[in-house]
C-alpha cells in the first residue's frame, strides 16, 4: 500500500452509504478508505486499530451517536482528523460538533462527491472545514440568544485578542501565555465579553465573532476546550 495516501475510515449506519462512499475513495487517487464500521463504537475501535489520517464519521449511529464518537475520538487518537457527514443542519447539532472537537461538518444534502473528497483533502491539510448552511445555522441561533448591544466596537483590543485566539483551539492558560498575561486577567476578558455580547460561552462568542466577520472561517480550529 502506498503510505503517501491519506488514509480513511467511514463510519455509517447505513450499508449502502459506507459501500458508496467506499467505491468513491477507491476512485480517488490519494486516498484509500482502510476501514468501515457500523456505529459508533466500531468506529472509535476502528481508529484505535488503524490510526486513519481522517475518520468521516456519521452524526447519527446507534450504540454511540457521532458527536460521543468524536469525542472519544479526539481523545485517545488526537491525530486523527474527524468530518462528521450529518442530515441535520439544527445549530446544536453544530455547536455540539465543535465542542466535540470536530474537524468539519458537512450536510448530506448539500454535498457532491467532490465535496467530499475536497473536504478530505482539506481537513488532513489542517483546515476546518463547515459547510456553510450549517454555520448559518449557528448564526441565526447566535443573533436570537444575544442580549446584549455590544459590537466590535465595544470590545477592548484586548478582549478581541481574546477571542481569536480562543477560535485557535487555545486553553485559557495557552492564550495568558501568548498575551502574557495571567489566567485569571484572560478569565476576566471573556467574563467582560460574555456581558457585553449577552452571550454565556466561549464557544458563542467564538461562534458570534464568526458570523459578524471579526474573524474568518478559514482560522476556526475550536478543538472542543473551554
Amino acid at each position: 500500500m502506498n503510505m503517501s495516501k491519506i488514509r480513511v475510515i467511514v463510519a455509517d449506519d447505513h450499508f449502502l452509504i459506507r459501500q458508496g462512499t467506499n467505491c468513491l475513495l477507491e476512485d480517488e487517487e490519494g486516498i484509500v478508505c482502510v476501514g468501515m464500521a457500523e456505529d459508533g463504537e466500531q468506529a472509535i475501535k476502528l481508529v484505535k486499530e488503524v490510526l486513519p489520517e481522517v475518520a468521516i464519521i456519521d452524526v447519527s449511529m446507534p450504540k454511540l451517536n457521532g458527536i460521543e464518537c468524536t469525542k472519544e475520538i479526539k481523545k485517545s487518537c488526537p491525530d486523527t482528523k474527524v468530518l462528521i457527514i450529518s442530515a441535520y443542519k439544527h445549530s446544536h447539532y453544530v455547536i455540539a460538533a465543535i465542542e466535540a472537537g470536530a474537524d468539519g461538518y458537512l450536510l448530506k444534502d448539500n454535498m457532491p462527491s467532490d465535496g467530499l473528497i475536497s473536504a478530505i483533502r482539506s481537513v488532513h491539510e489542517g483546515r476546518d472545514v463547515f459547510d456553510y448552511k450549517a454555520i448559518s445555522a449557528v448564526r441565526k441561533l447566535v443573533t436570537s440568544q444575544r442580549n446584549g448591544t455590544a459590537g466590535l466596537t465595544d470590545l477592548s483590543n484586548r478582549e478581541l485578542d481574546c477571542i481569536k485566539l480562543a477560535s485557535q483551539g487555545l486553553t485559557n492558560k495557552e492564550i495568558a501565555v501568548q498575551l502574557i498575561i495571567s489566567d485569571q486577567t484572560v478569565g476576566s476578558h471573556f467574563a467582560h465579553i460574555f456581558t457585553k455580547l449577552g452571550l454565556g460561552s466561549r464557544t458563542e462568542a467564538v461562534l458570534y465573532a464568526l458570523s459578524e466577520g471579526w474573524i474568518d472561517i478559514d482560522d476556526l480550529n475550536i478543538k472542543g476546550r473551554q
